[in-house]
């Protein structure tokens, strides 16, 4: 009879510190903030000049999140509209100045409020140059990418879920500009850039496209 391998209580603890160690809990979101959608629509623009002596606060990094993809009701619907519910975005923060926050690639979890760490290092000035050489966007502090898994969509839609995609894709950029100007910080929705490269440098999953790059800073 062969002896049984029980796993030790070491090899538990480390496969629990090893998670804890991949997601991190973000704060949670505010809902009353001090300007108003009317003001941030009139002074939304788009930004490709930042100050990048101060890191953006993990408060920051986590409003943004959440208003691309954030919860919002019990029954798990977000803060962008999505063709029957169906959320096909994957959403990704680039961190290089975030306080408390490691510079690397993080996928947002939606449901707890949480980022997933993909991979260490710093990889705007890397994005910039896939990105027709925007140079402009290793200034910024952070990004956020937009991606998409289409086939969410069109298994249920067939070919026209592909406009649905591309329609939710607009609601989320347009989510984070707003957001990003009730924090006083700045964005551009950016869509020039290598697709094959920037799917590479993030590590985005064979089944999911990069539609939006954008860099946020003060």
């Amino acid at each position: 009879m062969k002896n049984r391998i029980v796993p030790s209580a070491f090899l538990f603890s480390f496969l629990l510190h090893a998670q804890l160690f991949a997601q991190l809990l973000l704060p949670d979101p505010e809902v009353n903030g001090d300007v108003s959608v009317e003001e941030a629509l009139l002074v939304r623009r788009s930004t490709r000049a930042f100050i990048d002596s101060e890191p953006l606060s993990l408060n920051e990094v986590s409003q943004v999140l959440w208003s691309a993809q954030g919860i919002t009701a019990y029954n798990w619907l977000r803060t962008a509209p999505s063709a029957g519910a169906l959320y096909p975005m994957q959403i990704y923060l680039v961190a290089e100045r975030v306080d408390s926050l490691s510079p690397g690639i993080y996928r947002y979890l939606p449901d707890s409020n949480s980022i997933e760490h993909i991979a260490s290092g710093c990889f705007l000035d890397a994005i910039a140059k896939a990105s027709l050489e925007q140079m402009w966007m290793r200034d910024a502090q952070a990004m956020v990418v937009i991606a998409a898994d289409f086939d969410i969509v069109t298994d249920v839609y067939g070919s026209r879920g592909v406009r649905y995609v591309y329609m939710e894709a607009g609601h989320v950029s347009q989510n984070i500009y707003l957001q990003c100007v009730s924090l006083c910080l700045g964005t551009t929705a950016a869509g020039a850039f290598n697709d094959e490269a920037v799917t590479a440098i993030l590590r985005l999953p064979d089944e999911e496209a990069p539609l939006y790059l954008m860099p946020i800073g003060r």
